[in-house]
């Protein structure tokens, strides 16, 4: 009986820790069952996406050019002689205001020259004076001439007096009519030379006036080959100048892109001839610089090397807009940008960068991938405006997928930020060229 207990002591003790075990085992085993039911269920990828609508668009394009004045000027001497003042603003690169009086040529030849002229037709005016004087008195003769004939033809018919004397009376008229013609001519011949001679003082008046040169409009000063003391010629060039009320850019514009502007423009509108806004910009190191600008012409010859076509845009008074340290005044030869505006009008629009090739992917209504074919209109700096392919209201995918499987279910986040980045982008808030 002892015997009996001992082996079932021995038994107990060792099946009682073996059917622990056992029991821990089975139900650790049932612990992890339910995170490996977790694994094995298919991922679901997170993608970021845009709800799309029709947002304001402004067409645009950007072009190059360098500045030029729109007035240019060189002053001409148009008389000769001495120099005899110069302004201290004529000097490179100073500013002279419209009607300034710059150079001052000696006048006194052509004083001289009017002194003269004066003088002949005051000796003139004295001779016909005489002429007149003359004239009476041949017109009393010739009165007298004619009684006479008429006399002497009276005593001829009764004849008392020969036919001699009648020619002689004759004769006698003649001469003074004669004499009276002559003097008349005298004062017709009076009458041209005066004339002639007020024309040469009309001309010496003018060129009185050309010895004070004034600058014709604002301008600032280039270069001067003309000093006080020097003797100038006819037709010498003293000095050039450029206007400062407006500077004008020929901007280069690649025809490819003008259709954007085709579309988006009136032909009629106010703001130029195209109807079109500019904006001319300058790149500094710190910042970028603006200016307001007007599109003045439009040149109807297209560059065969660089298929451009040539746009003209104005900045009036450059000088007036300079801030010192701030704001540059747009001078000769500055290399500038020019932005051409089109009216904002409504379109649908997408990033340029998700675009591969000429498809996109949207997320359906059941939240699966779809491949869809577009056809853009035109693409705006990083901004692509659709013609066909995209409706309102579909979720385009704006993430880079690895792996792009269209049918795939994924989860759609909307990108908020991308979304005001590209209606600040679609307005040209951002140029980000």
């Amino acid at each position: 009986m002892k015997r009996l207990m001992k082996y079932l002591v021995r038994f107990l003790s060792v099946t009682i820790p073996l059917g622990l075990g056992v029991l821990s085992i089975i139900l650790f085993a049932g612990m992890k069952s339910l995170p490996s039911a977790k694994e094995t269920s298919p991922r679901v990828t997170q993608v970021r996406v845009i709800t799309l609508a029709p947002i304001p668009v402004v067409p645009r394009v950007f072009g190059y050019g360098s500045v030029s004045p729109t007035k240019e000027w060189r002053a001409v001497a148009r008389v000769e002689g001495e120099i005899l003042w110069a302004s201290d603003n004529l000097e490179n690169g100073l500013l002279a205001k419209a009607g300034e009086e710059l150079v001052k040529i000696d006048p006194s030849g052509i004083e001289l020259t009017l002194a003269q002229i004066d003088a002949q037709i005051s000796a003139i005016d004295a001779r016909d004076e005489t002429v007149r004087i003359n004239l009476e008195t041949a017109e009393a003769e010739l009165e007298i001439s004619r009684a006479d004939l008429a006399r002497q033809r009276d005593l001829a018919a009764r004849g008392t007096v020969p036919q001699t004397a009648v020619d002689q009376a004759v004769r006698q008229e003649l001469a003074s009519r004669t004499n009276i013609n002559s003097l008349k001519n005298q004062l017709i011949l009076n009458e041209a030379e005066r004339k002639v001679l007020v024309a040469q003082r009309n001309i010496a008046v003018r060129d009185l006036g050309f010895t004070i040169i004034k600058a014709p409009f604002a301008m600032r000063i280039g270069e001067v080959s003309a000093q006080t003391g020097q003797f100038v010629n006819r037709g010498q060039v003293l000095f050039a100048a450029e206007g400062i009320e407006a500077v004008e850019i020929a901007a280069q514009f690649p025809i490819g892109r003008m259709s954007a502007l085709m579309r988006g423009s009136q032909q009629t509108g106010t703001d130029g001839p195209t109807g079109l806004e500019a904006i001319v910009r300058l790149q500094s190191p710190v910042r970028t610089i603006k200016w307001a600008a007007r599109v003045d012409r439009v040149g109807d010859l297209i560059d065969p090397r660089t298929q451009s076509i040539n746009v003209v845009v104005v900045v009036d008074q450059p000088m007036q807009q300079a801030r010192a340290g701030q704001k540059p005044p747009l001078r000769r030869n500055m290399f500038v940008e020019v932005e051409l505006r089109a009216a904002e009008r409504p379109a649908l629009a997408v990033p340029a960068n998700v675009i591969h090739g000429e498809t996109v992917f949207v997320v359906n209504s059941d939240n699966k991938l779809e491949k869809r074919k577009l056809k853009i209109a035109y693409t705006i700096d990083g901004v692509a405006v659709i013609a066909d392919g995209l409706s309102k209201g579909d979720r385009l995918v704006v993430s880079d997928l690895d792996i792009a499987m269209p049918g795939k279910t994924v989860k759609p986040v909307e990108d908020k930020t991308l979304k005001a980045q590209l209606a600040a982008e679609a307005l040209g808030q951002e140029t980000g060229k």
